[in-house]
């Protein structure tokens, strides 16, 4: 009599994009280097994301170019603040290391990062900013920075359309882009309603 066949084993779990390896060195260098990028984060986090996009794609091949686009994407289609986006990278960091823990000590070490040295200085400078408010030295710095701001939301905008840049094939994705730009500044519909557009087309795989 044969014996019963044996069950099939479970299908492994699918590799990350990346295998990293990573020591204590390289988690320290990753929370200074946003402990650096609190402090330029002029007009929040989603400023930084050149140079967010040259450390840990270009420089230190921490996560893949589509890693870092997929982490704003998610983070600016959810609810809450968006600096969430960071907390996205440092858990793709932490699962190309290998391991759900390092997935939550990347949370952790960029979340910290880039909240703990902006969140003080904007603390201790809104209090004297307001105290000071008539100062025409404190009015031009508000002033001075509106441009600085609106270019580091530029550049943004140019490392997440960097990925797309072949013209048969992506086409349809800078057409929606232009769309909903033009959506935005010419009329008053809800940014919920051009997000919930964008994933359905997306979801139909017409982008």
């Amino acid at each position: 009599m044969s014996a019963p066949p044996l069950p099939p084993l479970p299908p492994l779990p699918p590799l990350p994009p990346l295998q990293l390896v990573l020591d204590w060195a390289d988690w320290l260098n990753l929370f200074g280097h946003y402990l650096m990028l609190s402090l330029m984060s002029v007009g929040g986090a989603i400023s930084t994301t050149a140079e967010m996009h040259r450390f840990l794609v270009v420089e230190q091949h921490w996560l893949t170019q589509a890693q870092f686009n997929d982490s704003i994407a998610i983070a600016q289609a959810a609810p809450g603040p968006n600096v969430l986006f960071v907390a996205l990278m440092g858990w793709n960091v932490g699962l190309n290391a290998g391991s759900m823990a390092a997935a939550l000590l990347g949370v952790a070490v960029t979340m910290v990062g880039i909240m703990l040295p902006s969140t003080t200085l904007t603390y201790l400078a809104a209090r004297w900013g307001h105290r000071n408010r008539e100062l025409r030295g404190v009015r031009a710095f508000k002033q001075g920075m509106a441009p600085v701001v609106v270019g580091l939301l530029v550049s943004a905008g140019i490392i997440l359309g960097s990925a797309h840049r072949e013209a048969s094939t992506d086409w349809p994705l800078w057409l929606l882009s232009s769309v909903a730009c033009l959506l935005i500044w010419r009329t008053k519909i809800h940014l919920l309603w051009l997000m919930a557009a964008g994933a359905l087309i997306g979801g139909l795989q017409l982008v």
